[in-house]
């Protein structure tokens, strides 16, 4: 599993205004790897969340406020339609 495909198949068992914690999609990570330590899988979580958010294929927000581009704590959301 990729963690462009963990964010996305989170994403995807989440009502349409439900968001992720990216540490929700390296814990998918780390446990499909047969790993505890799911920290480690953060900097590959940002840079998929990055890229995704450049194809809009996600959108970001923090406490219900869109985010332009990753920035401190966030959530992953779908894009809006």
């Amino acid at each position: 599993m990729t963690p462009t495909e963990a964010v996305l198949t989170l994403l995807a068992t989440r009502a349409a205004d439900a968001t992720i914690c990216p540490s929700e999609a390296a814990r998918r990570l780390a446990a499909a790897a047969g790993r505890d330590d799911w920290r480690g899988e953060m900097a590959a979580v940002h840079a998929a969340v990055d890229t995704l958010v450049a194809e809009r294929r996600v959108a970001l927000s923090w406490k219900g406020a869109a985010l332009p581009a990753r920035a401190g704590p966030y959530r992953i959301g779908h894009p809006p339609r």
